[in-house]
């Protein structure tokens, strides 16, 4: 029954009808209720599947825009990505969680959610239990955000803009980034592809200066083991389309198809997301690295709201 539940659900993505909260509504419930038919080759595929639907966005936006998005989110991001790590180290003590467990949780909150998590989870060599329980603590807040955010948006009068970028600063996840915005609108979906991806690009530092700065098991017979942190090709892919697409009329052209096929790629990965949910993965999270991980994503939520109401009510 699994198997044909799954793609049942595949292939109602795939119309019209669906949307990126219908597609990891479906993905949970399928996950709780008959299971995930496949759990490695989902696993392996949804990765891919997101960097591609990604760099398809790529094809519809304006290069300009695109680094525009990147200069002017620079100091807020640097700002809001200092006060997670700082605001997560105070509360590491507070609730005595080990300090691998909270880099992780900041890290996913202040960068880029499961892309963060795994990157400096290799800088730091944290274990599989401590990386899954970061997962899982990210995965929960991202269906929570998908569903929250655009009507939150509209009850604030946030603007595409504003919203994009709020989106893209305080939504862990690019595949929720993406759902949340594409609800909104196409220059919101648009801004916050541009300002998530931006803050991508700050994995590599925080990625090594975790690694400089928390202490390292040593595992197997020779000490610790090497680590290779992950590098986000998939950002410059993005650039070139954008690039290609700026300069080359033909390629603009078909930027509409391009960019559906995004669409329909992302509800896709959602709907595989919300699959790899289990009672046991709900269960390794616990409450204490949640109440962390909450606590991060409020106040880099309410703060990164405030500054750009302020800045939209002083025209900048």
């Amino acid at each position: 029954m699994a198997p044909s539940a799954f793609v049942a659900a595949g292939l109602v993505c795939l119309t019209p009808v669906a949307s990126p909260g219908l597609a990891l509504g479906l993905g949970i419930g399928l996950a709780l209720s008959v299971g995930n038919p496949w759990p490695t080759a989902i696993k392996r595929s949804t990765k891919a599947l997101l960097q591609v639907s990604v760099v398809l966005l790529g094809f519809g936006m304006d290069l300009s825009s695109v680094l525009a998005s990147a200069r002017q989110g620079f100091l807020l991001a640097a700002a809001t990505i200092l006060l997670t790590f700082a605001l997560g180290a105070l509360m590491r003590r507070a609730l005595r969680l080990t300090r691998s467990i909270a880099t992780l949780l900041s890290a996913g909150t202040a960068i880029c959610g499961g892309s963060a998590i795994a990157a400096v989870g290799l800088a730091i060599a944290a274990g599989e239990a401590e990386i899954s329980v970061a997962l899982g603590t990210v995965f929960l807040l991202n269906g929570v955000a998908l569903y929250l955010f655009p009507p939150l948006g509209h009850w604030l009068g946030l603007t595409q803009v504003q919203f994009g970028t709020w989106s893209g600063i305080a939504i862990h996840d690019l595949s929720s980034v993406v759902g949340a915005a594409s609800a909104y609108g196409q220059i919101a979906l648009q801004t916050a592809t541009a300002v998530k991806l931006s803050r991508t690009l700050w994995i590599m530092p925080v990625a090594l200066i975790a690694g400089l700065s928390v202490p390292r098991r040593v595992t197997g017979p020779g000490g610790a083991s090497p680590r290779r942190v992950s590098v986000p090709w998939f950002v410059g892919l993005f650039l070139l389309a954008s690039l290609t697409s700026t300069f080359f009329p033909a390629v603009h052209r078909a930027a509409p198809m391009l960019q559906g096929a995004a669409r329909t790629g992302m509800t896709l990965t959602l709907l595989m997301i919300g699959s790899g949910l289990s009672a046991a993965s709900l269960r390794r999270v616990g409450i204490r690295p949640m109440v962390h991980g909450l606590t991060l994503w409020l106040v880099i939520s309410v703060v990164s709201l405030g500054a750009l109401l302020w800045l939209g009510a002083h025209g900048r």
